[in-house]
């Protein structure tokens, strides 16, 4: 009883479900300015959790500890190579009952041990169950918890979030032991911080430093309203800018990851520009928001709803679209197999168009890796389809053959050849098909014209054979 009347107080909800109404209005006496946030962190902060992860990885070790003396006694083996242990500190968030954690994936990434440590002192090794680099999270499970359940927090929808509600943010700062951080939500959709593939963060000025990543943001009603993931910090510390992944994102990989570990996305199938004062204008837009279609894929999910290059996406199933990271965000929390109501803008009218949610066509099984005594051994290219050039942010039209993958110290690395590159030409031959790449790549000419495109760049080298 007690709980419910401060949380009432606190922000003056109905009865807290999932779907209530939050009336929010400012403290108006003394007694609800001395409230407390403890009743929240007593029921949050078992289901966050602080990660420990380790990471072995093999450093060069010279003769004597002097690289000079490689030059004259070789590179022994017994020298060469020697283990390194590393550890990082991090949080994550129970939201399974039988010990299914979500954490930043930076935390774990590249971790050969994974441990977790509960508020109460627990310790646990936990398995990695899924990372996705493109969101920056990842899922983990509880080792060897048969019979056991965990404490838990659930979701809210980070949608019903405003600029001004009041957070937590619970983790583990530095590594000193589970803290909390109170404050409220700064802005909402923040992008352009270049941190993950999909762009929309929750800003708050609720303090958040290193080992906070991975921790949760709840609100009021002690529901899990982002994953912590960075700081904007000049000092290192916090400076009361930080970041969350938004809670309906982290539920897409969290419902991934419990179903077995595979992300499969929803396509668009267009390009999509910023639109900037000027080119608002000149389509008939009081204001630059929204998402503008550049070009569209044939076949793909937007050429099957009649969307065409000069449509202007501006609201998804009723919420405004601020700009094309907006979109993509957007896009990404759908389901696979239903539809999503698109409001656009056309030549000055206003259009809705119901596009089916359908996961990317795969990427071509046309592929090829380069063996044997060439510069270009290791290289493995694709085909270029145009899921394969939505992916590597290149147009529609673009031809060429993608490079997918690299071998570490190959010839082809020390080339300079990366995954992401786009084979144009070699020597003077253009590159359209990969029987053509395979045909010329494998060759061992006296020099290399090359022509690449690497991100919106062009270009061209000459080396040697």
């Amino acid at each position: 009883m007690f709980r419910a009347f401060v949380l009432s107080a606190l922000v003056a909800l109905m009865p807290l479900s999932a779907q209530a109404q939050v009336d929010r209005r400012l403290p108006d006496s003394q007694a609800e300015i001395q409230l407390s946030f403890a009743p929240i962190v007593r029921e949050v902060a078992p289901a966050v959790v602080n990660v420990y992860a380790t990471r072995i990885s093999q450093q060069r070790q010279s003769l004597f500890g002097d690289p000079f003396f490689d030059q004259f006694f070789g590179r022994s083996p017994m020298f060469q190579q020697r283990p390194r242990q590393s550890q990082s500190l991090g949080s994550g968030v129970i939201i399974g009952e039988n010990g299914t954690i979500l954490t930043n994936n930076h935390v774990v990434e590249g971790a050969t041990d994974i441990r977790i440590m509960l508020s109460d002192g627990r310790e646990y090794n936990v398995d990695l169950v899924l990372a996705d680099s493109a969101t920056d999270l990842a899922v983990l499970a509880i080792a060897n918890s048969e019979g056991q359940t965990f404490p838990t927090v659930q979701f809210a929808d980070s949608d019903r979030l405003e600029v001004g509600d009041l957070v937590l943010a619970i983790g583990n700062p530095f590594g000193v032991g589970q803290s909390v951080s109170s404050g409220i939500v700064s802005a909402l959709a923040r992008t352009g911080m270049g941190i993950t593939d999909y762009q929309f963060f929750i800003q708050t000025d609720a303090a958040i430093n290193p080992g906070n990543s991975g921790g949760a943001l709840v609100d009021m009603s002690g529901r899990l309203v982002g994953i912590n993931t960075a700081i904007f910090t000049r000092s290192g510390g916090s400076q009361g800018i930080g970041f969350a992944i938004p809670a309906n994102m982290a539920r897409v990989i969290a419902a991934a990851g419990e179903a077995g570990g595979e992300i499969v996305r929803p396509w668009f199938g267009a390009q999509l520009q910023m639109l900037d004062s000027d080119l608002a204008r000149g389509l008939g837009l009081e204001m630059p928001r929204g998402a503008l279609i550049t070009e569209v894929a044939p076949e793909s999910p937007a050429a099957l709803a009649g969307l065409g290059s000069g449509d202007v996406v501006v609201a998804i199933d009723g919420i405004p679209v601020e700009d094309p990271e907006a979109l993509n965000y957007r896009i990404a929390t759908k389901e696979i197999g239903t539809e999503a109501e698109f409001s656009i803008l056309r030549n000055g009218e206003s259009l809705v168009a119901q596009v089916q949610m359908a996961p990317a066509p795969p990427i071509s099984d046309r592929q090829a890796t380069i063996s044997g005594n060439t510069r270009f051994a290791g290289v493995t290219a694709a085909e270029l389809t145009p899921a394969l050039a939505q992916e590597l942010r290149l147009g529609f039209s673009v031809q060429g053959v993608a490079v997918v993958d690299v071998e570490r110290g190959s010839p082809a690395q020390n080339l300079g050849i990366r995954s992401g590159d786009v084979i144009l030409s070699l020597n003077g031959m253009e590159i359209r098909d990969i029987e053509t790449f395979q045909s010329i790549a494998s060759q061992r000419p006296n020099g290399w014209q090359i022509v690449l495109q690497r991100g919106g760049s062009v270009i061209r080298s000459f080396v040697s054979g």
